[in-house]
């Protein structure tokens, strides 16, 4: 049965609200000491999950030792002592317990038992090597450790997590944060588990919330035939209605352009003066670098809006993306095509944004 509800994460800047020099550079320690172990700690869990999984494929071991991965309480063949859950949470404990709020390591356990269960089956076919998580992961937390409140001014909102005060930062936002976040502080909407990235000394809250979905008069029956297609990145037919979004010029050569001034700046950063390092001498590269992964997300957002948009105007309740397939097939075999279309980008973004409004999305 499908779900009434969606999750929704929004990506805010905070800041830690303590004027005290020492206390702060405490609690930056603090953090930066968690984000070590929980990365740790995840590539652990994975590991752990991954051998659990193996023991029973392993053909080269005696037929006593291939077993049920059940607790033996509860099956005479199983061989753990507990849930399959509770293993690994166990392995979290034994490593970290007292060094990391519990409430940390129950949402790792989470969220990595998840993970692990959505790709289980590409490990098994070999499809997909195991997850490597870096030293930049994110700290998880349960949604009931968030404790918020206004600001003195109105405009932003302090939140305290284990203790720790926090200030958020939403400055010029266009975007719904301010709304959803009030809308979390009233109690109409949901916290679910989250986390905060560190990123080059900056503190980001990514807030997941439960929101109902948008209850939008559609018709399973019309059908929205969209196409992908390097010309025009998105062509939709509904019926009679022909629509077309971006087109080649606004996309594909505004990110050669990019890239071409990338690689003016590559070939020019061997007559850079050095003795500042490899990292100062790249500064700019890194910039461009940066501009295009920007600038191919926000087109690719837009695209996806107008097309759902579209769909929501004309009441279609199911949106076909039509030989997408076989598209994808040819594009592995066309190196510029690979570099420069991001088909899989694009899908993600629509299925996300179709999901949100009730719309069902059929890759042919």
């Amino acid at each position: 049965m499908e779900k009434d509800t969606i999750i929704l994460t929004r990506k805010v800047q905070i800041y830690l609200d303590c004027e005290d020099k020492e206390q702060r550079a405490a609690y930056f320690k603090k953090l930066f000491e968690w984000q070590d172990m929980v990365y740790r700690g995840a590539n652990m869990v994975m590991t752990h999950q991954y051998v659990q999984e193996q023991i029973k494929d392993l053909i080269y071991l005696r037929d006593d030792v291939k077993v049920k991965l059940a607790d033996f309480k509860k099956d005479p063949d199983g061989i753990f002592t507990s849930s399959k859950m509770n293993t690994t949470y166990r392995i979290l404990s034994l490593y970290f317990k007292g060094k990391l709020p519990s409430k940390i390591i129950s949402a790792m356990n989470m969220t990595l038992n998840r993970a692990y269960s959505t790709d289980r089956l590409a490990y098994w076919k070999g499809e997909k090597s195991l997850r490597n998580y870096k030293k930049d992961m994110p700290i998880p937390f349960g949604g009931d450790q968030i404790k918020l409140s206004n600001d003195e001014k109105g405009r932003d909102f302090k939140l305290t997590l284990f203790k720790i005060p926090f200030r958020t930062y939403l400055g010029k936002d266009r975007s719904d944060k301010r709304v959803l976040i009030q809308r979390a502080l009233v109690g109409q909407i949901k916290i679910c588990t989250s986390s905060i990235k560190i990123v080059k000394g900056k503190l980001f809250l990514l807030l997941a919330l439960e929101l109902p979905k948008k209850q939008l008069e559609l018709k399973e029956h019309i059908i929205a035939e969209a196409s992908l297609s390097v010309e025009h990145p998105i062509t939709v037919c509904i019926d009679k209605d022909n629509f077309q979004i971006g087109n080649k010029e606004e996309f594909l050569y505004r990110r050669m352009a990019i890239q071409a001034a990338r690689h003016r700046i590559q070939k020019a950063a061997a007559y850079n003066n050095g003795g500042h390092g490899r990292k100062k001498k790249l500064k700019s590269l890194d910039h461009f670098e940066e501009k295009e992964r920007r600038y191919v997300d926000s087109r690719l957002h837009l695209y996806s809006r107008r097309l759902i948009d579209i769909c929501v105007k004309s009441e279609a309740g199911t949106l076909l993306l039509v030989n997408q397939t076989s598209k994808e097939e040819v594009a592995k075999d066309d190196e510029f095509l690979l570099r420069n279309w991001s088909y899989y980008g694009l899908i993600e973004k629509i299925k996300y944004k179709a999901s949100m409004a009730g719309i069902h999305v059929i890759v042919e």
